[in-house]
Parts: C-alpha cells; structure tokens; sequence
C-alpha cells in the first residue's frame, strides 16, 4: 500500500473541525449531482452514485444534502449537466506520479489552473497517459487499528469478498474491488469496527519512497494546492511517505 492511506488518514481527522469543510461538502455534492445525472438516481444500479455517497458519509456529510444533490442530478434542473470528468497527470519532486480528477465546466479554466499549481509548487503537469498507467481504481475502507483484533477484521473482509487488509502505520486499509465497496463497508461496521473513510481510489502500482522533510513538504503542498482548487475532486500520488513525518508536514 502506498502513503494514499495515511494521506486520507490525516486528512480526515484534521478535518473534522476545517474551516474549508463548506467546500468539501461542495464538492461532494458535486460528484454526487454528476453521478445521479449521468446513471440515474438508483444507487443499487448505479455504481458511480453508490460510491460517492459512500464518500460523502464518511465525511459526516448530512443525509439532507445528500438526497437534495441526487435530485438535482437526477431532475429537470440538473445542475451536474454541463460538468464533465477531466483528468490532468503530472509529476511532483523526485519524480512522483500524480494524478487529478476534476469536474468542470470550463476545461480552459481548470486547465490553466491546474498547470499553474503543478508549476507553483514544483511539478510540471504531463500528457495524457503520462502516469495514469501506474494507478488502478479500488475501493478503499480505512478502519483505525487502535485496539482491533486484526484476525476479526481479515476474517469479516474476506466473507465480505475484500481483496486485501494491511496495516499501514496507524490504520488497516482495507481494500475492495470497487463494486464490492459499500457491501464491505457494510460488513465491517456491522461487525463493530469504526471506519474513518471510504472512497473509491486511484492506487498506485509502485511507490517512491520519501525520507527527506523538504521534499515532503514540497509534494504535501502540490497535493494540498490542487486539492483546494475548486474544479479538483481528487488527487492521487505514489508517494510514501512515513505517518510521523507526513504528519509532520500537513498542514
């Protein structure tokens, strides 16, 4: 597993009382509007939606935005219906692979934007297919390891069909094919473990490990600066950096 967990990880906690958390919940909504849109408002038939509720619950996102954003996808004031899934691969210091998901209406404007950031914070953004090749999309279900019998845990992933449980510093990351990811999410809370995200991810193939603190914070903050630009959904990276030092380094 790659430092994707431990990123999710610390962002999810520090999040908890984020200042920018009106704009995560937009972007939330955004995924969701978009995915009721495109594939319907059933999430039992709709992959897409299913998993971007998944997410929006794992941030404490309301029950009432979430059925107001998948009508407003799904109506005849569609506000996803002129947003369009981008994706933009670049590279960040010591050559790290990263990847962007945005939804936008301007593909001009985010473009623009995205090479700034990638200039700014000491990548350079890439071609299509560039680094898009390392990465492959799984559901992941972080659960804290605190006091979890890890037995107990592989034992309720695997009936659940899950690919894969490990510990990853602080956290068991628990990963599923991506139409398995709500059944196992499902099946670890009803078993009494405490889950602190669920997502569908890009995760990397191979990881470059990053010891040294300025070259992490340089990739933390190219990672951070795309991810408050309000086009951008999701940032994926092949870096792996240790818990203590990306903790460190985060703002």
């Amino acid at each position: 597993m790659s430092g994707h967990s431990k990123w999710s990880s610390i962002k999810h906690k520090k999040g908890a009382a984020d200042a920018k958390r009106g704009q995560l919940f937009s972007k939330l909504s955004r995924a969701i509007i978009v995915a009721a849109k495109e594939g319907g408002p059933d999430s039992t038939a709709n992959l897409a939606l299913a998993n971007a509720i998944e997410k929006a619950r794992s941030y404490s996102m309301p029950k009432d935005n979430i059925e107001r954003a998948i009508a407003k996808g799904s109506g005849a004031d569609a506000d996803g219906s002129n947003f369009e899934t981008v994706i933009y691969e670049g590279y960040g210091p010591e050559g790290v692979a990263v990847l962007v998901e945005a939804l936008t209406d301007n593909r001009n404007r985010t473009a623009s934007e995205v090479r700034h950031l990638f200039a700014k914070f000491g990548g350079n953004l890439g071609t299509t297919g560039a680094v898009a090749w390392q990465f492959e999309r799984k559901g992941v279900v972080l659960v804290p390891a605190a006091d979890v019998d890890e037995d107990a845990l592989v034992l309720t992933a695997a009936e659940a069909e899950a690919e894969d449980v490990e510990l990853d510093g602080s956290t068991f990351v628990v990963t599923t094919a991506p139409e398995a990811l709500s059944a196992v999410r499902s099946a670890v809370e009803d078993a009494g473990f405490s889950v602190e995200s669920v997502e569908l991810a890009m995760i990397p193939k191979a990881t470059v490990a990053i010891g040294d603190e300025s070259v992490a914070r340089s990739l933390v903050r190219l990672v951070e600066g795309l991810e408050e630009a309000d086009d951008v959904q999701d940032v994926y990276a092949n870096f792996d950096i240790p818990e203590t030092l990306l903790e460190a380094v985060v703002a």
